[in-house]
């Protein structure tokens, strides 16, 4: 390993072989194929104070995943253990746990490190922390993932409100939410957990409604200790239950990329919309999407729409115009009185690496080459930044399965990379322009054809150009095809 000398901030490191940014399923996941691979001078650097990435910032309550426990984790560590269908916050971040101990990951974390920027030398990356220090290494992994920036709207008036106002991911537990009236703004994946939970416990609560969301019922039950035993002491079990859940859920990406078949899905959300408001025509109109179902992300829950129907919650779709001391006001002139005010508004996805200063060969700054949008070749490369890997990057995002199953496809087309780097005893590889270029260009052509484009929504998935640049448009296993292997006509080494 290289000779390590102390570094403030409690980093070590003159020259590493490898800088990972992040402790989340990313993060950790490259550790472990990295180490497998015999890439032992590592280190990975973590903001926080502890490991867990998204699932040790949003700790709101109700917070879940809307995939199953047994298809989100890691292929390499199943956990037989899970007492859910879908896991609960709490049951994720100890999963992760798991997986630091069992791969003796933690004398690898360096928390409390904010990395500030990163600039290319010619043969090393100079990775700045935002405590001053400088980490050298030969190869950087990007695995903070694209759900780590909460997004606040600017709303004339929030910085004059006098009660508490948060955003779900920034959830603030040492404010007692019982007795309080309560202003939650958005209807996104964090909202429709943490509004059933929070519901019975305030004095009332107004959802202010942008759009409303296709919900679909969310197949979630206990798994029985008898169930747990058998994955326990049969593997195969779990594994083909594992494999079960994948092929079901590929099943839905004819759908999204051809909107005509989301029709049959759509009938199913319009049925239970009719069951859940049956005897409440005005809410239902309210709460009924106007756009093709997929076009946004479709959110799973059962006690969402009946937390709507409570007495002391009331949907709100008039435009808020601005926010005063003491509440929020509205385009038809009335000031919603409350005391708190909880934003689940979701994150900043196409620019979550804006606020780090990249530069890669001949000084080019990576805002400047993504000041059209984000690109990159199968979401892990781009083109002028030399042994810069990106882990959940640009059109890497699901719709319909586990991100795990993503990165896990990323992580190994690295490890390949570094490996057929270090064969031609190259000092470096990068992305050839024209192959990132034609690669995109085939990406937004099937995503023009898709119902994120043909749905009839503006959605988070799309840049302030109109462009998706978030999710991939195809089946995963085809994703998995295509980072397989490293195709030297994507590439050029440099010696």
């Amino acid at each position: 390993m290289s000779e390590q000398v102390p570094l403030s901030g409690g980093v070590t490191g003159d020259v590493t072989d490898v800088v990972i940014v992040g402790s989340g399923f990313a993060g950790l996941g490259a550790a472990v194929k990295l180490d497998e691979a015999g890439r032992r001078d590592f280190v990975i650097l973590e903001k926080g104070d502890t490991l867990g990435g998204t699932w040790r910032d949003n700790t709101y309550p109700g917070c879940a995943c809307d995939v199953e426990s047994h298809l989100y984790s890691f292929s390499f560590r199943q956990n037989p253990n899970w007492t859910r269908t879908f896991a609960r916050q709490p049951e994720i971040r100890a999963y992760l746990e798991d997986v630091a101990d069992h791969y003796r990951l933690r004398d690898r974390i360096r928390y409390g490190v904010t990395v500030t920027g990163a600039e290319w030398d010619g043969t090393h990356w100079d990775v700045r922390t935002a405590d001053g220090s400088t980490i050298r290494a030969r190869f950087v992994i990007w695995g903070t993932g694209a759900l780590h920036e909460p997004s606040v709207p600017e709303i004339e008036g929030l910085d004059r409100f006098t009660g508490a106002a948060f955003h779900s991911a920034q959830w603030d537990h040492s404010h007692d939410l019982t007795g309080k009236r309560v202003a939650v703004i958005g209807t996104g994946a964090s909202a429709i957990q943490f509004v059933p939970a929070i519901a019975p416990q305030v004095a009332s609560l107004t959802l202010f409604q942008r759009t409303a969301p296709w919900v679909l019922p969310k197949p979630d039950r206990p798994i029985s200790e008898r169930a747990r035993k058998l994955f326990a002491r049969f593997p195969l079990l779990q594994k083909l239950n594992r494999t079960a859940l994948y092929w079901r859920h590929e099943a839905l990406v004819g759908g999204f990329l051809n909107p005509k078949y989301m029709k049959l899905v759509e009938r199913f959300g319009r049925s239970y919309l009719d069951r859940k408001f049956a005897g409440d025509p005005e809410l239902k109109a309210k709460v009924t999407p106007n756009f093709t179902i997929g076009c946004k992300r479709i959110l799973m829950s059962n006690d969402y729409y009946p937390a709507l129907r409570r007495d002391n919650v009331a949907v709100e779709t008039d435009k808020i115009v601005r926010i005063t001391e003491t509440g929020v006001v509205t385009a038809d002139g009335r000031e919603h009185e409350v005391d708190t005010i909880i934003f689940g508004t979701g994150f900043k996805v196409a620019d979550g690496m804006s606020q780090v200063a990249v530069t890669g060969r001949d000084g080019v700054k990576l805002g400047d080459v993504w000041r059209d949008g984000i690109e990159a070749l199968l979401g892990t490369t781009v083109a002028g930044f030399p042994n810069l890997f990106l882990i959940v990057g640009p059109n890497t995002g699901l719709g319909h399965s586990s991100m795990v199953y993503m990165i896990e496809s990323q992580v190994n087309y690295i490890v390949e990379a570094m490996a057929v780097t270090d064969l031609h005893r190259a000092r470096a590889i990068d992305t050839v322009r024209d192959r990132q270029d034609a690669y995109n260009d085939a990406i937004q052509r099937k995503l023009d054809r898709s119902v994120w484009s043909q749905g009839g929504c503006a959605s988070w998935y799309l840049d302030e150009h109109g462009k998706n640049r978030t999710l991939w448009p195809d089946y995963t296993f085809n994703f998995r095809k295509r980072t397989r292997k490293i195709d030297p006509a994507d590439h050029e080494l440099l010696v």
